[in-house]
């Protein structure tokens, strides 16, 4: 394995951390506990309150929950029980029976808030559940709370005028990345089995990397997002719903509940049925192609160290691993540059409503006015957002709405190459993001890092994050899998392998639970 002084792989802190035979209940997998709680070893009543007293633990901390629903869960849990013990068949059950989860609050709830983090959203309560809840809730999930989020969700960091800013539960002082940085947070805390982000440039990728959870951006056109808000941008497939988790296994029974068209989004194409199985693939017959420091973007060492031993660790377990400087995949990589221009142009000028008509529910945003008002500490909106939306009208009026047919023409190109390179069989190692989760406000001077991740949703790809050790610093580090477009279980495969030869994700050493159920 290639070292770095400064990466400590999370195999060695299993190794070295001193831990009862059984771990707590908010520490298992979500497919060990489905087991215990068909076999009536567990009570979901127990397995609910477990959770619940984790977030009312870590939450003052963290301020990752900002809705919970404690009162409708344990009835939920009571409900749940009464059917577990009355079934006789355990296989006709709900596969995600008596789970504890948590929600983005981008996704509509019935009866709960919905704001998006925005003011002007401040009384929105939808009187549906959006199709990612309402197919949660009938494979008997069990919401605990909604989670926060970054007014609006266009950027890297948690933190909006109605909620406040979530916290790294490895390190307060530190982002828990966005824009499903409250989802990342909890999960990473052990306060829910699984949640449920969503992902446009990274949204589910970056806090579970932050936080050192597993995540999964599932190729474009899997789940429907009837009920998101904000919108996905029409004709495209840019913005994912995706889970974060505790191992990389319990990704698929995730998936495949929350997979297929709902008749609703017109850009939902792809069935379960399409979904492969990870425990089929073949590592022997897998090409690696890892690229430490993609052009344009200086990624720090530790996070080069990081790819580099996860590529070693695969090969050593049977895989072709070619070298990082492939011509071929050096070309290609060039040109992803420019998806991820075309990613950021779709952005600015294909979307139903610009960010600040977004965040001003369609009124515009004022900004100078607001850059004023936030000095005097009157404004409606934090800095970051103001930033974005300069960010916004600049690209507008210096790209001049070049996009459309000729920019998807080209991102097409661009798709079939990359396509013809990986073929059925090959995957990226690929840093999520240029370091381990900055201290807050950093991620205002590197905006563009963030291309690490969002040019893979120009490109429909599926990607896994998964959890590999601690800097230094004590903060996670972790590597994406990519693949080609419907080759979710390659990526999980691969993750898999890498989940096994490192440890996989840990209950921060701050947090951990001292009662052992």
């Amino acid at each position: 394995m290639i070292r770095d002084a400064s990466f400590r792989p999370f195999l060695q802190l299993h190794s070295t951390r001193v831990r009862q035979a059984e771990p707590a209940l908010t520490e298992q997998p979500l497919v060990t506990l489905q087991a215990r709680l068909r076999r009536n070893e567990l009570r979901a009543h127990d397995l609910v309150e477990a959770h619940i007293a984790q977030i009312q633990a870590v939450n003052p901390a963290l301020n990752a929950v900002v809705v919970d629903r404690f009162a409708a869960a344990r009835d939920e849990a009571k409900a749940a029980d009464e059917r577990l013990q009355s079934v006789r068949d355990p296989s006709t059950l709900p596969p995600l029976l008596g789970i504890p989860c948590t929600v983005k609050e981008f996704f509509a709830v019935a009866g709960q808030p919905q704001t998006g983090g925005m003011v002007a959203y401040r009384d929105r309560r939808p009187s549906q559940d959006s199709t990612v809840v309402e197919r949660l809730r009938n494979a008997g999930a069990i919401i605990v709370g909604l989670t926060n989020v970054p007014e609006g969700g266009m950027w890297m960091e948690t933190w909006n005028k109605l909620y406040g800013r979530t916290q790294n539960p490895w390190n307060v002082d530190h982002t828990s990345g966005g824009s499903s940085g409250g989802e990342g947070a909890i999960v990473g805390a052990g306060g829910a089995v699984f949640g449920i982000g969503s992902d446009i440039g990274g949204s589910v990728r970056i806090p579970a990397a932050f936080c050192g959870t597993v995540g999964h951006k599932p190729s474009g056109g899997l789940i429907p997002l009837t009920g998101h808000f904000p919108e996905n941008i029409p004709g495209t497939n840019y913005l994912c719903a995706g889970p974060l988790c505790r191992r990389v296994g319990d990704v698929m029974p995730i998936l495949r509940v929350l997979s297929g068209p709902d008749g609703r989004d017109p850009d939902c194409r792809l069935s379960a049925s399409s979904l492969g199985d990870p425990q089929k693939v073949d590592l022997a017959k897998v090409r690696v192609l890892p690229v430490p420091e993609p052009r344009g973007v200086r990624v720090w060492p530790v996070m080069q160290a990081g790819i580099q031993a996860a590529a070693a660790a695969l090969g050593r377990r049977g895989a072709q691993v070619l070298p990082p400087n492939l011509p071929d995949l050096g070309e290609a990589l060039s040109d992803l540059r420019i998806a991820f221009l075309l990613w950021s142009d779709a952005l600015t000028s294909d979307a139903p409503m610009t960010y600040d008509q977004i965040l001003s529910d369609g009124a515009g945003v004022a900004l100078g006015r607001e850059f004023w008002r936030l000095l005097r500490g009157q404004s409606s909106y934090i800095f970051p957002s103001l930033m974005v939306i300069f960010g916004d009208r600049v690209s507008r009026r210096f790209m001049g709405g070049q996009s459309g047919l000729r920019y998807r023409d080209r991102l097409r190109r661009l798709h079939d190459r990359l396509d013809a390179l990986l073929g059925e069989d090959g995957v990226l190692i690929y840093p999520t993001y240029s370091r381990p989760a900055p201290r807050h406000y950093r991620p205002l001077l590197t905006p563009h890092h963030a291309a690490c991740t969002a040019l893979f949703n120009a490109l429909g790809y599926p990607s896994t994050v998964v959890p590999l050790g601690l800097s230094a610093q004590g903060l996670p580090l972790s590597v994406q899998v990519i693949a080609r477009h419907g080759h979710d279980h390659l990526t999980l495969g691969v993750a898999q392998a890498l989940e096994d030869e490192f440890g996989g994700w840990l209950l921060p050493s701050s947090l951990a639970a001292p009662r052992r159920i």
